[in-house]
């Protein structure tokens, strides 16, 4: 089963709309050009298959308790500093995956998880 991909509002849409624009004019910078090639890998990976191996994906029942949905964590990078992850919810349509926010390993943060803001699955 392929999965729809679909990105938090305001905040992940408005974050990829920027991020894609500067890649496909060419105006990112390395940073950015390499964060976008990870999303795009990620993201190919969530559609095929939520569990792949790479993404390591798994609830955080803190932010499900907090959010009152059912939140998970996937890998978009490992063993760097701060590894990016991208946090994400199943739905709101049927066969949907809704990307809700991408931040640095929670654990490399004084308060772990409670600092982490997500976006509308709306």
């Amino acid at each position: 089963m392929q999965f729809e991909i679909r990105l938090g509002v305001p905040e992940m849409l408005a974050f990829w709309n920027d991020l894609s624009s500067k890649v496909d004019k060419g105006l990112a910078n390395k940073k950015e050009v390499l964060l976008h090639s990870k999303l795009v890998k990620a993201f190919k990976f969530l559609q095929a298959n939520p569990r792949h191996p790479s993404l390591d994906s798994h609830e955080i029942s803190q932010l499900t308790s907090r959010y009152g949905i059912k939140v998970f964590e996937s890998y978009l990078e490992n063993h760097t500093p701060a590894a990016g992850r991208i946090f994400w919810v199943y739905g709101p349509i049927k066969n949907s995956i809704t990307v809700i926010a991408i931040e640095p390993h929670p654990n490399d943060k004084s308060n772990g998880y409670s600092k982490i803001k997500l976006s509308s699955t709306n």
